[in-house]
């Protein structure tokens, strides 16, 4: 498989294929408490991405001269230095955005998710590749989190990237929108309640979509053996 085909794949997989969360149906916990909204689910979601980049990379480094026999403690220290490193910059220049996220940036060390990406492919792979993976999970990530959090936020409270500004710098204020004027919200779907019957609702989608994709792409090898 030549180069430029195997990072379209390890993109694809991050995006859709083995995305974190509609294919592994993992981080659950901080993906519902904390995706009330699209910024918030933003915030989270570019910190994990962060971390999952460097992580991955530096383990690659470090894959020639790190012992099988200490390779999960020493992964898991480089993870926590890093999520740490994330919990001060978060603090000193984005406090606002800090407090919202509060417990969860600490949590991104027990992230399952990026243990297992750095143990099934970081540790195994070239430090590019390995870049590229963390890239490709970590917005495939990043993109559920924001809109799991736009659904909840607009049906919650009829608003879309509530603090926008706080995220991304006042130039993206813009970003903040009222989508229904006068809305008096629907509680139960900013709950960690509700943010379970959005998931559902998003793992279905994402079911009938290959469905549909695996329908077409028989069908297409059907009219090619006949032709």
């Amino acid at each position: 498989m030549s180069h430029e085909n195997s990072y379209k794949k390890i993109v694809k997989e991050g995006f859709w294929d083995n995305n974190i969360v509609l294919s592994q149906c993992l981080a659950l916990c901080p993906l519902l408490a904390v995706t009330s909204s699209a910024t918030n689910g933003l915030g989270l979601g570019l910190a994990t991405t962060a971390v999952m980049m460097a992580s991955n990379v530096l383990t690659s480094l470090g894959k020639g001269v790190i012992s099988k026999a200490v390779r999960i403690p020493v992964n898991i220290i480089i993870i926590a230095t890093l999520v740490t490193l994330i919990d001060f910059i978060l603090n000193a220049w984005l406090h606002p955005l800090h407090k919202v996220l509060g417990l969860f940036i600490p949590l991104i060390v027990t992230n399952c998710a990026i243990l297992g990406r750095v143990e099934s492919f970081a540790s195994r792979s070239a430090v590019l590749p390995s870049l590229v993976d963390g890239v490709a999970m970590g917005i495939g990530f990043t993109w559920v989190l924001t809109v799991l959090g736009g659904i909840r936020e607009v049906i919650g409270s009829g608003t879309l990237f509530t603090n926008a500004s706080l995220l991304l710098g006042d130039t993206f204020s813009f970003l903040e929108v009222t989508v229904i004027p006068d809305y008096r919200g629907l509680l139960l779907v900013i709950l960690p309640p509700g943010g379970f019957l959005i998931l559902g609702a998003c793992l279905g989608i994402k079911q009938k979509v290959e469905q549909v994709i695996k329908r077409k792409q028989e069908s297409s090898a059907d009219l090619l053996a006949r032709g």
